[in-house]
């Protein structure tokens, strides 16, 4: 099994940095394959020579340089079930900057909702596109314990391809449900695909956040091909959009290892207004994680 490629050591200065306060709501820790232990069917082994301090040092770099404040670490499917790298990454992140994203399966009990909780988790996460461990109706079923703990659903999906046939669910559940990456989308149906659509309404309507992430994952540097989506989905509503580094940029498949950067400069292209951007970068993202 092929490890994943090491993060940069740095990301180059963007155009202009994020303003103070922000929120980088998207990024993985990682650690020596032998300090936490691997799910057994997990795709990739963490980056080779690295172990959770050296990880934490190049992202901390990363912050200095886009000007990021806080952080929201998304449980890796490369550790399964077992969400201790994510808690302890909190941990030394610092928890009154950092907050965690968990995966759990189907009924889990709600003593383990509290116990995240605790720890500075503010999710669960179900993934359509790599597949994991949450399915779509016990997500559903956990929502009203999420909802008793102000924590929220979190899913990757295919705009196309899942948001059309889970909308009507969305819009009845007692908790927020963010999408990551702008639904995944496919580019060659344009930002009038029905999907992508469906997805725009549902942050019109209030019923669903979207992070304005990864445009690495589908198209290629300088990534300008994502812009109009990310810029369609803040002009749906810009009070419902968070924006992610995706760092440290796991499970590439055939995509190139972008820069964080150029990333945020794919962002301030996308949101051009200094209001939508503070929305974005700070005031959304320390509402809904509770910073």
């Amino acid at each position: 099994m092929l490890p994943t490629s090491a993060p940069p050591n740095a990301a180059n200065t963007p155009r202009q940095k994020a303003p103070q306060g922000a929120v980088d709501s998207h990024i993985h820790m990682l650690a020596a394959a032998s300090e936490f232990p691997l799910w057994e069917n997990r795709v990739e082994n963490p980056a080779e020579g690295l172990d959770m301090d050296g990880f934490i040092a190049r992202y901390r770099a990363q912050m200095d340089t886009l000007g990021i404040a806080r952080t929201v670490v998304v449980h890796s499917i490369l550790y399964g079930g077992d969400n201790a790298v994510t808690l302890e990454a909190i941990r030394r992140l610092g928890p009154d900057t950092t907050r965690g994203v968990a995966l759990l399966p189907d009924g889990a009990p709600e003593a383990k909702l509290d116990a995240l909780a605790a720890a500075g988790v503010k999710a669960l996460r179900l993934n359509y596109i790599h597949g994991g461990i949450l399915t779509w109706q016990g997500a559903k079923a956990l929502a009203p314990a999420l909802a008793a703990r102000d924590m929220h659903l979190q899913i990757l999906a295919s705009a196309n391809r899942h948001i059309p046939e889970i909308a009507d669910d969305i819009r009845r559940l007692p908790c927020p449900v963010v999408v990551d990456h702008m639904g995944w989308p496919d580019l060659a149906r344009g930002t009038d695909d029905p999907g992508f659509q469906t997805l725009c309404r549902l942050l019109s309507e209030g019923h669903a956040y979207a992070k304005l992430s990864a445009p690495y994952r589908v198209c290629a540097p300088p990534f300008t091909e994502a812009t109009p989506f990310a810029a369609a989905l803040a002009q749906a509503n810009p009070e419902r959009c968070l924006w992610g580094s995706d760092w440290p940029f796991i499970m590439l498949a055939d995509a190139a290892m972008p820069d964080a950067g150029t990333l945020l400069d794919r962002f301030h292209d996308a949101v051009s207004g200094n209001a939508d951007r503070q929305r974005i970068l700070v005031d959304n993202p320390v509402a809904l994680y509770g910073f």
